[in-house]
């Protein structure tokens, strides 16, 4: 187990599979921001020759693992609820650590059923775009400043890249009403003055409330769409040249790591 020290460095996980492409990306702007980051396949994990329990941060990144065969993060989810579940639970027992899926990751998450009640019963998915096609554009969210999660100190309305074929958060009526109820809805498409009463391709996959990311009730468990580890410089945004946007997905791991420390 890793207990705080001001003078240690957080240390990150992040795990990949056959089809992760995003994982080099997520390890150099978690090292940029301050952590200690290991990347590490999932099979070193099952062969118990890493433990996620020497870590604070579990990153789930994006990418086609195992090929989205069956579904978007399926297959990957079945690895870790099979080969991995005992040390998932006491990882996320410790209150001092966090968990974040994005993109395939977000997708592994829910269907792992770590989202959005972390109870390893799969009460929501992210599913085909209504587009019927893979989106990759730039997007607008608003930040849920009630949300029990540290990334509620984001600026209210942020800018960050999508690039999915099954982006659309889709769930049962109640399950919603729960999670909206909860404050467990982290970030929604929006507008550029924060509507969210919008439609595509503002929300570019059709899910449901607009929703982009969500939370556990605990706020430590965290999963999104749009992918932060890209745009870790203002060089990364279109609109760089006119020096207008910050780089809101280096302060989503700054703000992971003072949580953590």
């Amino acid at each position: 187990m890793v207990k705080k020290n001001k003078f240690v460095k957080p240390k990150a996980i992040v795990i990949r599979v056959g089809g992760t492409n995003c994982d080099l990306e997520t390890v150099n702007v978690l090292n940029l921001v301050g952590f200690d980051t290991d990347l590490v396949h999932i099979n070193e994990l099952i062969r118990n020759e890493k433990s996620l329990l020497d870590y604070n941060l579990l990153v789930i990144p994006g990418g086609f693992s195992f090929g989205d065969y069956i579904s978007a993060g399926k297959i990957f989810a079945i690895e870790m609820y099979y080969r991995l579940c005992p040390q998932i639970e006491r990882f996320i027992s410790n209150k001092n650590n966090f968990v974040v899926g994005i993109c395939n990751g977000f997708q592994v998450l829910v269907k792992l059923g770590l989202l959005p009640y972390r109870d390893f019963l799969q009460k929501a998915t992210l599913t085909y775009n209504d587009s019927g096609k893979f989106e990759c554009r730039w997007v607008y969210l608003k930040v849920n400043k009630n949300n029990p999660s540290p990334l509620k100190e984001l600026p209210e309305i942020i800018q960050l890249p999508v690039a999915h074929a099954e982006g659309k958060f889709f769930a049962d009526k109640d399950v919603i009403e729960d999670i909206k109820n909860n404050n467990q809805i982290l970030f929604q498409y929006c507008d550029k003055d924060g509507n969210t009463n919008v439609d595509y391709p503002l929300n570019p996959n059709g899910s449901v409330l607009n929703i982009a990311g969500i939370t556990d009730k605990t706020g430590r468990i965290i999963g999104l769409m749009p992918h932060p580890e890209r745009f870790v410089l203002p060089i990364h945004h279109p609109l760089s040249y006119k020096n207008e946007t910050p780089a809101f997905g280096k302060k989503f791991f700054e703000l992971l790591k003072l949580a953590i420390q």
